[in-house]
């Protein structure tokens, strides 16, 4: 893992719920040790998807390669022909992190929740693995 993820895993996608919305679904899935969960929403137009898949998922603080920080241009700031993180993914999303939470009794775990202009993403898990994930804006990406 580069210095800009600040998580990685594969998961295997063991729902999707597409009745709500025309182009999105809510996806659930674990990883494979069993460890993390969690629950996306993805426009299902652009990356569709399917039950027992697996997904490669990476958050990361910048799509620069060598983890330098964007300093606020986002990715419209990338020069044609430049390469960068997003080059190796199927999907990409500018989000935010804005909440933790413990559950009491529970110190080993920890819930984390991520919003990419609506579509929400969260994650469960060791506290260990996903402790990188502060109050800040993240870029998630995934591929096959």
């Amino acid at each position: 893992m580069g210095d800009s993820q600040l998580y990685s895993d594969t998961f295997t996608l063991t729902e999707i719920n597409d009745q709500k919305y025309d182009r999105v679904s809510r996806l659930k899935g674990n990883n494979e040790n069993g460890d993390t969960e969690f629950t996306l929403d993805v426009n299902t137009e652009l990356f569709p998807c399917n039950t027992g898949e697996h997904l490669s998922l990476v958050i990361a603080s910048t799509l620069s390669l060598d983890g330098t920080k964007d300093d606020g241009k986002g990715w419209r700031g990338v020069s044609r022909g430049e390469q960068t993180l997003a080059d190796e993914y199927d999907y990409v999303c500018h989000g935010k992190v804005y909440r933790h939470q413990f559950d009491e009794g529970d110190d080993e775990n920890i819930k984390v929740y991520i919003s990419f202009g609506g579509l929400l993403l969260f994650v469960q898990g060791p506290y260990r693995k996903l402790t990188p994930l502060r109050v800040d804006y993240v870029y998630l990406l995934l591929k096959r």
